[in-house]
């Protein structure tokens, strides 16, 4: 299964500024994740109509995001577990809080957003997945987005940086 990640989007106005993204990007995807932080349910909407979809909300979205989606999300995929968190809160780091979040429920990969910043690494035997931002880079150098591929038994992580599209 081929998995696209995205977060941090902040789309206020314009929503068909992800037409390019879509194609461009995850054109051949069999699932997009997207890690919160929309900010126009147009935004959700939209995804949802584009492809498979599985979204948790973040600390900007609006109430009527937050009534179509949760707070956290645990999928299995060929036999992985995923936790979904934004990465808001108050209490430790961004990759601290998405950790614990899930830290009862057996996961085996943690995909967050939150900080804007790419991140590719494991914390106590979990691998831990920020996509960074499409369209919202703020201090990073690059835009970014996350193809996750998923075998029984293998996965395979690509980190995808680009200028602009």
């Amino acid at each position: 299964m081929k998995i696209g990640i995205m977060s941090d989007t902040h789309i206020s106005k314009k929503v068909s500024k992800l037409d390019g993204i879509m194609e461009s990007c995850f054109g051949d995807i069999d699932l997009l994740i997207h890690a919160g932080d929309y900010k126009d349910i147009e935004v959700v909407e939209y995804l949802k109509k584009s492809k498979d979809f599985i979204g948790v909300y973040g600390n900007v979205d609006c109430n009527s995001i937050k009534s179509l989606l949760n707070e956290r999300e645990i999928i299995s995929i060929e036999g992985y577990r995923i936790g979904i968190y934004h990465g808001h809160g108050k209490k430790g780091t961004t990759i601290e809080r998405s950790y614990n979040q899930f830290i009862d429920d057996n996961v085996d990969i943690i995909i967050f957003g939150h900080s804007h910043q790419p991140i590719v690494k494991t914390m106590k035997k979990t691998l831990m997945l920020n996509p960074g931002s499409l369209i919202n880079k703020r201090r990073e150098r690059w835009f970014s987005y996350i193809i996750l591929n998923i075998k029984r038994n293998n996965f395979n992580v690509e980190i995808n940086f680009f200028d602009d599209l």
